[in-house]
């Protein structure tokens, strides 16, 4: 009965799928605006997430505080190969609300010690398709959040050389619902069986980076953020199925271990005048998700522990942007990324389908007050239709997500 055993192991894929697909690059809003770039720059108090060596660069402690609205849709087409001649859905309308919160800088006046503590949200977004589509027995709904915090310490080696390090402990929750293909009296797709699992994990991990001024206006950034081992322990994993096999599906509670990639990033820096460009390239590990292994407390012999491929493959990703100072007011961003998919043509699935994508942004800073900063960036998601497989759970189709992100900002020095 492997379709039922499937019920439970896309419950930490679509965690997997956020950071690949829908990892927008959120932690900072000038940085979004510029394409995702801020290896190099020290900008301001979110440089403890993209290079924790650029907090001791800081003038005077920073408070600093956004928020973003991930709106996505995703649209699937049946190629014919799953029995039914032709079919399409759209997924619900939902948006979806991660946030940044940072403060930071010298210890002192002229110090060259900076402390910080960084409490954002890398992934968190989620699917939700109508409880009777066509691949009601793989996923009905998926909902992600999570938050990492992460107290920083950064050092002021030289006048051009700082470093800087920083602890992640992270935590979040996830559900997901799906259909069973077991119903009752009414008939399949009526009075259909689902799976309602729920979640919450926790992992650790760190920060570190390398900030190198080599002069005024050009900037050198290395930063390697780690793989960070998201457990779940003790989930609850609940079934409404008929009377009849309550025995094979028992209501219980599940354990499992997803691998966050690694994330290596060598980003520089220019400014000519009035004008600031950045260039950063991210190489993500990836392939340290192989496969999914979960873990039921009580099992059947038709709710087995999973042991599901992934096959994931590390990605390179360039991303770009700029900077254009208008005034001492004003200043206006935009930026452009290429970020390709880690997922393999054989594992595509409708929990968070992904593709390649193209990320074009925009922004701008306004200062209305000596030391009050107010920001604001829009950013536009658009993945390539990807005619993909989901070998695992028997499923194929067209697919086609696209996301908008408009997201609002403000920081204060000391």
């Amino acid at each position: 009965m492997k379709k039922h055993v499937i019920t439970a192991s896309l419950v930490l894929s679509a965690m997997a799928s956020f950071g690949g697909g829908y990892q927008l690059n959120l932690q900072g809003l000038r940085q979004m605006a510029m394409g995702g770039t801020g290896a190099a720059w020290p900008w301001d108090a979110s440089t403890i997430f993209y290079n924790p060596g650029g907090l001791s660069r800081l003038h005077g402690v920073q408070a600093y505080g956004s928020m973003a609205v991930v709106v996505p849709s995703t649209s699937y087409g049946n190629r014919g190969t799953s029995g039914i001649n032709s079919a399409s859905e759209n997924t619900v309308s939902q948006s979806f609300t991660p946030f940044n919160l940072y403060i930071g800088g010298p210890v002192h006046e002229d110090a060259r010690v900076a402390v910080g503590l960084g409490v954002y949200t890398p992934f968190g977004s989620g699917v939700k398709w109508n409880d009777n589509w066509l691949g009601r027995y793989i996923v009905q709904s998926v909902d992600l959040k999570t938050v990492f915090f992460q107290p920083t310490l950064s050092f002021r080696l030289t006048e051009g050389l700082s470093i800087g390090a920083g602890l992640v402990v992270g935590a979040g929750s996830v559900d997901y619902t799906r259909a069973l293909p077991v119903h009752g009296t009414q008939g399949p797709g009526l009075d259909d069986g689902q799976a309602i699992l729920h979640g919450s994990a926790s992992g650790i991990g760190f920060n570190v980076g390398i900030s190198r001024k080599f002069s005024e206006n050009f900037y050198l950034g290395l930063t390697y953020r780690s793989q960070v081992n998201m457990d779940v322990s003790g989930g609850s994993a609940k079934f409404k199925v008929p009377v009849a096999l309550r025995d094979s599906f028992p209501n219980t509670s599940f354990d499992a271990r997803l691998p966050m990639p690694q994330v290596l990033t060598l980003g520089l820096g220019w400014r000519i005048n009035d004008l600031t460009l950045q260039l950063d390239c991210n190489y993500t590990g990836w392939s340290a998700y192989d496969s999914l292994r979960f873990d039921f407390k009580q099992t059947t012999s038709s709710l087995t522990n999973v042991r599901a491929p992934r096959r994931y493959r590390n990605t390179f990703t360039p991303r770009f942007g700029m900077s254009y100072k208008v005034s001492r007011v004003v200043a206006l961003m935009g930026g452009i990324a290429y970020d390709p998919t880690p997922v393999t043509n054989d594992n595509v699935s409708p929990d968070l389908p992904d593709a390649d994508r193209i990320n074009l942004s925009c922004g701008v800073t306004v200062k209305p007050l000596p030391g009050l900063t107010l920001m604001a960036a829009f950013e536009g998601a658009n993945g390539v239709k990807r005619d993909g497989n989901y070998a695992y759970g028997g499923f194929s189709g067209v697919y086609k997500t696209n996301a908008a992100v408009p997201a609002f900002g403000v920081y204060y020095i000391f």
